[in-house]
């Protein structure tokens, strides 16, 4: 297999090649979805360049989420796709070419990413990147300290109904989306909720320097200001709620359609470039500054909505 070397050190298989891919976690309803995109050809939105060939199952014990479909996935791809499974993280080093870091339980992304690092192959890491700015900042640190490359995404941030609302002279944004809450996150809107902040980034890139936060029975929401003065509010809806968005302009108001639609073929387009380059389509520093509006949210919060300045 002809082979090329990142500058980062990092060797995957050539674009001609198709990426030897492997999950960690299975207990995400997105590693069949992404399974079945990369690993058909026959599916409308397949995406080619890579195949997911091993995982290691992980799993929480002390999260429903987790447990209830961690063997679940992981029969899954063994039986429909032929991933093979492996019971250590190591056991994929020599076996794949990237890692895909799924576990639904961002409390597990940091001890697994010390392992995952070991491989010194790139790293995608699905939402949420941690479930602590501090792990967030430490996963950061240790794949620096690596010549690892990563990059942690929503979903959202590539679909249509975000793409289209992209334009220059934004003046604000107002979004929303689920935010239903998980007693095991520190950061309570990075479990779910990251889905609408980070469409609130994608609309108007870093920059956000204050938050304050507000909390009701059905719904959070989150004011940010800009450094260059512009606002941007999320609305997190409990238990569920649609996605959606409105952005300000000088002299015009532009919202999404009721319900939009996306899929997750748009995200792994990314991930698998990503992969054949080493250079994360979102920075990295950018990824870190949504963690850190979440935790001065959640300081926000404890302190009766004060606007809070991020760390």
């Amino acid at each position: 297999m002809v082979r090329l070397v990142l500058a980062c050190c990092v060797t995957v298989a050539a674009f001609a090649a198709d990426l030897r891919l492997g999950i960690v976690g299975t207990d995400t309803s997105h590693v069949i979805a992404f399974t079945k995109l990369l690993n058909d050809p026959s599916t409308p939105d397949h995406v080619s360049g890579a195949r997911v060939v091993a995982a290691y199952k992980g799993g929480s014990s002390d999260l429903k989420d987790s447990y209830t479909r961690v063997d679940k996935y992981a029969a899954e791809l063994t039986q429909s796709w032929k991933v093979e499974m492996v019971p250590e993280i190591s056991g994929m080093c020599s076996k794949v070419d990237a890692f895909l870091l799924e576990s639904v339980d961002g409390r597990k992304h940091l001890p697994q990413f010390r392992e995952i690092v070991k491989c010194k192959k790139p790293v995608f890491i699905d939402k949420p990147l941690a479930s602590t700015l501090a792990d967030a900042r430490e996963i950061a640190k240790l794949a620096k300290d690596n010549g690892v490359p990563w990059f942690s995404s929503s979903s959202l941030r590539y679909s249509d109904f975000v793409e289209n609302l992209k334009r220059p002279g934004i003046t604000g944004a107002i979004v929303w989306g689920p935010g239903p809450m998980e007693e095991h996150h520190e950061l309570d809107l990075s479990y779910y909720a990251i889905h609408p902040v980070e469409t609130l980034f994608a609309i108007l890139g870093p920059g956000c320097t204050e938050v304050s936060r507000v909390s009701g029975a059905s719904m959070d929401e989150v004011t940010c200001r800009w450094k260059d003065g512009r606002v941007g509010t999320v609305r997190a809806l409990r238990p569920y709620g649609d996605y959606g968005a409105v952005v300000f302009l000088e002299k015009e108001v532009v919202q999404t359609p009721p319900k939009p639609k996306f899929s997750y073929r748009s995200l792994l387009v990314e991930v698998i470039k990503f992969f054949q380059t080493g250079k994360p389509p979102v920075p990295n520093e950018e990824t870190l500054e949504i963690f850190a509006m979440m935790d001065a949210a959640q300081r926000s919060k404890a302190a009766g909505g004060k606007p809070t300045a991020l760390k």
